[in-house]
């Protein structure tokens, strides 16, 4: 692949884009020659990460926009894409893509390696674009707090990826909690097939592999590092099983919390946790541990009690790490991955990744039981949640309005940065005292290296 194809210069661009572009002009500066948009007008996108998830991310955002740019630091993964956006301009590094590009596009879908969503995400919301993110929305809990900062700063619309927030059973859910049907809830469990079967960590992998490879051709190896610490090159890391690297994912809380204990924070308005401890398996400098139980400490809302949320993830003892069968009905076989809230008058059990079924027990107690009017917002149509969820991230920067978007960064950056203070738990080896207020553990000083990591020369937000 040439330099050229790349990183395409400015004519070539503009040819590319043609005098107009799907309804606006193209003014010779590249700013729009409006402002706002109108129903017909095109949001010109580009796609940071479009390889595994970040394929259908960007297929779907083009449902609803131009696909005006693609990046990946994997060329092979690149030029597969561009087969179908094969008027996007192509680029291996974002940073070159938003330098060059940035005011002529008007949103950014950021699907890479949970280390890289933050830097992506910030250096384009600095540039007044708008941002849908995978979850988990970022790699530590400091950048969760830059994100949101940031996000309402610049007053764009943001979406993180839990694409379960966009499904009306999830919606649903949150009303009927909030309309108390199960009482006053103050204990919450959690749980997660991850990362059985799905990836390889502790017991598997506790430390890096002693080969070096030479870097495949068509890998940016060094674009893939980005913040993160300088390794030699290992197929154990690109293109899948980064997840259970302590330097590029977040482990099964980063991969799946934020989206099984999304309903969970809906229904209960979560905020942040002020107390946050950890059993978990042997602990190692590379990956992250077998299993672990974490309880999460919220204090009172308002008039909502204080809550326990207790997750659970990975296999002990050769079994999986799963909640006490006592919590349970007798007999009853919980889902693979689910969530339970416990109500002063009953319960609610969502046996779902995305929380969009649930079940109120016991069960005769609810027979004939009608769920409250709706009042969340609900998607209708389209071609599935997932891409529902693009949708409304659309809607809301047509709609100038940030809030319309239901997994905003105002909210889903506190569902990240509180499940993400689980791994900051496992590190330190002790239970930490978090202040919201400050985004500081007060008990235990070791913790700041792990809220706000060092981020490498070039990379730095």
């Amino acid at each position: 692949m040439s330099s050229r194809s790349l990183h395409p210069d400015r004519r070539q661009l503009l040819k590319g884009f043609g005098a107009t572009v799907t309804g606006f002009a193209v003014w010779p500066n590249g700013r729009r020659a409006y402002a706002g948009f109108g129903p017909n007008d095109a949001l010109n996108i580009a796609g940071i990460g479009v390889g595994g998830k970040g394929g259908s991310d960007i297929d779907q955002a083009g449902n609803h926009g131009r696909i005006a740019a693609i990046c990946d630091i994997d060329e092979k993964r690149l030029d597969s894409k561009a087969e179908k956006f094969k008027d996007a301009a192509k680029y291996v590094d974002y940073r070159k893509l938003l330098s060059e590009l940035g005011d002529k596009l008007d949103a950014v879908v950021v699907s890479t390696p949970d280390h890289t969503h933050a830097p992506a995400s910030i250096m384009a919301m600095r540039m007044g674009k708008h941002v849908y993110c995978q979850k988990p929305l970022t790699h530590s809990v400091w950048e969760a707090r830059m994100m949101r900062q940031i996000a309402k700063e610049k007053n764009v619309c943001t979406q993180m990826g839990n694409q379960g927030t966009a499904d009306s059973g999830l919606r649903s859910g949150a009303e009927i909690v909030q309309s108390g049907a199960i009482g006053d809830v103050k204990e919450v469990y959690v749980w997660t097939n991850r990362p059985f079967k799905y990836w390889k960590q502790s017991p598997d992998i506790v430390a890096r592999p002693k080969e070096t490879p030479a870097v495949p051709k068509h890998v940016h190896w060094d674009l893939f590092l980005g913040p993160a610490p300088v390794r030699p090159y290992h197929p154990v890391y690109h293109p899948h099983d980064w997840r259970g690297w302590l330097d590029f994912g977040t482990g099964s809380l980063g991969d799946m919390a934020c989206h099984t204990a999304n309903l969970v924070f809906k229904a209960l308005k979560l905020e942040l946790p002020n107390r946050v401890s950890a059993e978990h398996a042997e602990i190692n400098s590379e990956t992250y541990p077998a299993w672990a139980v974490i309880t999460y400490e919220f204090a009172a809302r308002g008039d909502l009690p204080p809550v326990k949320l207790h997750w659970y993830e990975g296999a002990r003892d050769g079994k999986r790490n799963l909640p006490p069968e006592s919590l349970f009905p007798a007999g009853f076989k919980p889902s693979d991955s689910g969530s339970l809230l416990i109500g002063s008058k009953g319960q609610m059990y969502s046996p779902s990744d995305y929380g969009s079924k649930q079940m109120l027990w016991p069960e005769k107690q609810y027979e004939g039981y009608k769920a409250p009017t709706p009042y969340i917002p609900r998607l209708e149509g389209g071609r599935g949640t997932d891409d529902n969820h693009k949708r409304e991230w659309v809607e809301a920067i047509r709609a100038g309005k940030p809030s319309h978007a239901q997994s905003n960064f105002e909210y889903s950056s506190r569902l990240t940065e509180s499940m993400i203070l689980g791994n900051v738990a496992i590190r330190v080896n002790k239970a930490i005292d978090y202040d919201p207020a400050t985004g500081k553990v007060t008990n235990a000083p070791e913790a700041a290296q792990y809220i706000q990591p060092e981020l490498r020369e070039g990379w730095k937000i």
